[in-house]
């Protein structure tokens, strides 16, 4: 970040003006703002974030839509306004050892930039209440650049829609001489959202039955707003059709699955997957594939962090289930509802993630700030049983248990060396969850949710 900073992302533009600019700040449309400090070893992520905002005209509704990102192919992180970047520029290889798998060279290599993102905090509804241009702008670059990166899943018809208004906003009216199919034809997946999905003849033979996707874009583009339409205007329609994605305006965080036991084809092993928090609940999501394997609002579900290192190297509480967890890689046990053969289950999903910590710290930070409270926000319809938004749970590898009305009883023989329900986490110890694994009155070692504990809210993960 010193000196000249990171190389700007293709298609980048630097803004402002200054010899030799102490920070670059990059946005969402690839653009590199640089910022002259007079101390920038001391400089926090407020002072910079307000630097910002003079330099690029925002409004003070910015300083809580938007937040500082250090990134890297290996780790991203928001920062609380207390943060110094470039001490904490010093410290990445220790977070990067803390928090990836990366060999030594890779860790010796990685560089993060700072950037100007969406505040993971930041709600939907507060989203929809803007109304500055260049702020909305940068949120709708933001979001267009998740689609086009395969970050968002999204339905066909869906990248119909928001390619027809990036079409209007960047094409202008739609003129039936000029805007044909083979015109826009080059725009999707470049400029415009296009389908994605699996590759090769699997891809292929799912996509028979439909229409090429340019003939959609132009019936959209056809159909979209007119000339009197204002940018503001498309940028919000733009952002409140991302609303119907689950995991708009999550973080991410780079993890894997267990397999299925399936049949002779069955690769077994275990299945990379994309984990999405955010004030609403987690998904997860399958990055090859395209599709959502699970979302669940925090009223449904309950969580343990199994295996975390701190950052002296001590194993935390919450992870006594076992030797054979203590030892293993970082985990995240998910626990939620389910149904098996027609009867109700309690089901466990792991998440085994280096950043198992991270994911643990964001869900409980986002149940503080009362996304635990009632029982979850209303889902969009699902308007297509194939859409890449409904749950695959037949992919998940779970372990499933019943309730027989004495004793909560696996529905398969244990795997495990011992029991997720078979002790009580101390209040506010470890884990956390939608509710925590508590026993019920009465006796007997059933189980129900809680009232989420009083946490004090935090703004970003913890590093």
């Amino acid at each position: 970040m010193e000196g000249e900073g990171p190389p700007a992302p293709p298609g980048g533009a630097r803004r402002g003006s200054g010899a030799g600019p102490d920070v670059l700040v990059f946005l969402a449309d690839g653009a590199a703002v640089p910022l002259a400090l007079e101390h920038p070893a001391g400089a926090t992520a407020a002072e910079l974030q307000r630097r910002l905002r003079a330099a690029l005209r925002l409004p003070d509704a910015a300083a809580e839509a938007l937040a500082l990102w250090l990134a890297s192919p290996l780790l991203e992180v928001q920062l609380k306004p207390k943060h110094q970047p470039f001490r904490l520029c010093r410290q990445w290889p220790e977070l990067l050892l803390r928090f990836s798998d990366a060999s030594d060279g890779a860790i010796a290599h990685d560089e993060p930039c700072l950037q100007l993102r969406r505040n993971v905090f930041f709600s939907k509804k507060k989203e929809l209440q803007l109304e500055d241009e260049e702020l909305l702008r940068l949120l709708y670059e933001e979001a267009r650049g998740n689609l086009l990166g395969g970050r968002y899943p999204c339905d066909p018809e869906d990248c119909e829609e928001l390619g027809a208004l990036v079409c209007r906003l960047r094409l202008g009216p739609f003129d039936e001489r000029r805007h044909t199919a083979s015109a826009l034809r080059p725009l999707l997946g470049r400029e415009v959202p296009g389908p994605r999905g699996a590759r090769g003849l699997l891809g292929a033979l799912r996509r028979g039955g439909r229409r090429a996707p340019e003939l959609g874009l132009l019936r959209a583009f056809r159909a979209g707003p007119g000339a009197a339409a204002a940018a503001s205007g498309l940028y919000r329609a733009f952002l409140q059709r991302c609303h119907q994605l689950p995991y708009y305006g999550c973080a991410f965080f780079p993890g894997a699955i267990d397999r299925p036991p399936g049949g002779l084809l069955s690769r077994g092993g275990r299945r990379a997957v994309s984990v999405a928090v955010g004030l609403e609940g987690v998904s997860i999501i399958d990055p090859r594939e395209q599709h959502v394997l699970l979302t669940l609002a925090f009223p449904e579900l309950c969580w343990e962090l199994v295996g975390a290192v701190g950052p002296a190297g001590a194993v935390g509480p919450a992870d006594a289930v076992g030797p054979e967890e203590a030892m293993g890689p970082p985990q995240l046990w998910l626990e939620f509802d389910g149904e098996r053969e027609g009867a109700p289950v309690n089901r466990l999903l792991r998440v085994v993630s280096p950043q198992a910590e991270l994911m643990s710290a964001l869900i409980e930070c986002c149940i503080a700030l009362g996304g635990g409270d009632g029982p979850g926000p209303p889902r969009a319809p699902l308007r297509r049983q194939d859409s890449v938004t409904r749950p695959r749970l037949q992919r998940l590898n779970t372990i499933d248990y019943v309730d027989d009305g004495q004793e909560l009883r696996r529905v398969k023989p244990p795997r495990r060396a011992a029991s997720f329900f078979g002790r009580q986490l101390p209040h506010g110890g470890g884990g956390g969850a939608g509710g925590h694994l508590q026993p019920r009155a009465g006796g007997g070692p059933r189980w129900s949710r809680a009232e989420p504990p009083p946490c004090p809210p935090r703004r970003g993960p913890s590093i």
